[in-house]
């Protein structure tokens, strides 16, 4: 019941902050769509915060595995990453993840850098550049500045589309620039 209240919630508060944005969605409204009260939204997510976090974790594992999927497909690890950042970048035209997670999302819950899930894709990318740096494929840097740098740049550049009048034309700058920045890390 409670996993069911949840999801219930999370469903409704996704479409509203897609649609209206987080500021405009009215908790009243939202609740009503998800047929359940403000008190349950308060005894599962606190605030209204806390339930704009729950959607952000949401769309961030769907990300992940869409990132995952892109990495997959590729001839080799550094092309799997370059890949998989570039999927990360290409998200950003969606409506929902240009609303929730790059424009909403930092403005209410802080710099994305710092959100817990980013702890986890930024020590995954340092394994990843570890690895490349250990096999000759990378020039022998820090791996976790490396990961840093090369996981702000993506998320820079997401950032940056999802808030340009012309995204489209973004995406293509940000990408081309995107994938020489990293192939500067190349033995």
């Amino acid at each position: 019941m409670v996993e069911e209240t949840r999801a219930k919630l999370i469903q409704a508060a996704r479409r509203a902050f897609a649609r209206q944005g987080y500021s405009a969605a009215s908790m009243d409204d939202l609740t009503a769509a998800a047929g359940l009260t403000r008190g349950a939204l308060y005894h599962n997510f606190g605030d209204k915060k806390g339930l704009l976090q729950a959607v952000v974790d949401q769309i961030d594992g769907e990300m992940l595995e869409r990132m995952r999927a892109a990495q997959e497909h590729a001839a080799n690890q550094w092309q799997g990453l370059l890949q998989e950042s570039v999927a990360y970048i290409e998200m950003a035209l969606e409506p929902e993840i240009q609303r929730i997670m790059l424009l909403d999302g930092p403005a209410v819950l802080g710099d994305p850098s710092q959100w817990p899930n980013q702890t986890a894709c930024l020590r995954r990318t340092e394994s990843i550049l570890q690895g490349l740096i250990d096999d000759g494929t990378l020039k022998p840097v820090d791996a976790e500045a490396a990961a840093r740098l090369i996981n702000g740049a993506a998320l820079n550049a997401a950032l940056w589309i999802a808030a340009a009048d012309d995204p489209q034309a973004v995406l293509k700058k940000a990408v081309a620039a995107f994938l020489e920045l990293a192939t500067g890390l190349r033995r």
